[in-house]
């Protein structure tokens, strides 16, 4: 067993070093997240508005972000951008940018949906009442809307903390670049180390991921049940 393959992972402070590119991983899709769900709730109110120009130039940022491959955008915008516009952002921060912005123009396209599915009805009698649209959407509108959105936000929310997988093409030191480091330093002497590592790997996105993936089934299955009640 000296040499067995599950060592590498308590060899010298690799562990520690895992924890910690998981925490960086964490950080990034946790601010992004925020930061896109705020953007697209805004974003999906005002794609609902009867402005056409307003709703082309949002339809064509959701498609943009939907088009083109989430590696060509850390690309694009960790490498390409900062030369052109002269503007140095650490990797991070860049990789938090990406994130942030397709969160929110996938966001926006749910709570487009979310609201227009909320029955007419409940609109007209706002308006009979003589709720401005602020208040609308305040009190009748967003508050019916969230529960049809809640289980499509989630299950956007894992896919946003499974695509942190690709940090390691723009540099930043998160788990899974952090264990190809480990798995390089150790190759020689645990010839194995490589399915342990990224077996915890596995292991530790499965712990994030799985829980809010049951949580977004559940929601979904309680709301088929009430339709179908």
């Amino acid at each position: 067993m000296a040499h067995s393959g599950i060592n590498v992972l308590f060899e010298g402070t690799n562990f520690t070093r895992l924890l910690g590119g998981l925490w960086t991983t964490v950080q990034i899709a946790a601010v992004a997240i925020i930061i896109g769900l705020i953007l697209g709730i805004i974003l999906g109110v005002l794609r609902t508005f009867h402005n056409p120009l307003l709703r082309l130039v949002l339809r064509l940022y959701l498609e943009f972000f939907r088009i083109v491959p989430t590696t060509v955008l850390l690309f694009l915008f960790y490498y390409i951008l900062p030369r052109q516009m002269n503007i140095h952002l650490p990797g991070p921060q860049m990789a938090t940018l990406v994130f942030a912005l397709w969160m929110a123009a996938e966001m926006s396209d749910i709570v487009r949906g979310a609201l227009i599915s909320v029955p007419k009805h409940q609109r007209e009698s706002g308006l009979a009442i003589g709720l401005s649209r602020y208040q609308l959407y305040r009190y009748i509108l967003i508050p019916q809307a969230f529960t049809l959105e809640l289980p499509a936000t989630i299950n956007l929310i894992t896919r946003i903390i499974k695509t942190t997988s690709l940090l390691m093409l723009i540099s930043v030191m998160d788990v899974i670049n952090i264990g190809q480091q480990i798995i390089e330093a150790n190759n020689q002497h645990y010839p194995t180390g490589v399915f342990w590592v990224y077996g915890l790997i596995f292991l530790l996105y499965f712990l994030i991921d799985y829980p809010l993936s049951w949580w977004a089934n559940r929601l979904e299955q309680k709301r088929m049940e009430n339709i179908n009640d």
